[in-house]
């Protein structure tokens, strides 16, 4: 991505049939940004990050499953899934697009003990 330049967010990133697709928007040590495509009923599986993830819906909808709660989220809605849970993210009855934006603060190194 072009820094300065304007980007039309749900254009980030395209479908694609049976597909699950990332562009990275910005990629450092002190964190990411990403934007994923999901067609309809793919589905990122049991992940588990030591970083709290930011996730917001920029197209469709989406099913979000935190440590086997799940919510569901509309184009404009967000949610925190937390350092160290298990989650997936699916799209069940249509296709959607995400931003993922995870923050390294440094805690996340420490002993869970």
């Amino acid at each position: 991505m072009n820094k300065g330049t304007v980007l039309i967010i749900d254009k980030i990133v395209e479908y694609n049939s049976n597909a699950i697709n990332k562009k990275t928007i910005i990629k450092k040590t002190t964190g990411n940004i990403t934007a994923i495509s999901f067609d309809k009923g793919e589905e990122l599986t049991q992940n588990s990050l030591p970083f709290d993830t930011f996730i917001q819906v920029i197209d469709g909808k989406t099913e979000v499953t935190i440590d086997k709660k799940s919510s569901k989220l509309l184009k404009g809605e967000a949610i925190i899934i937390p350092a160290h849970s298990i989650y997936t993210i699916k799209a069940n009855d249509v296709r959607c697009k995400i931003i993922a934006t995870i923050i390294k603060s440094g805690y996340e190194n420490l002993s869970l003990n």
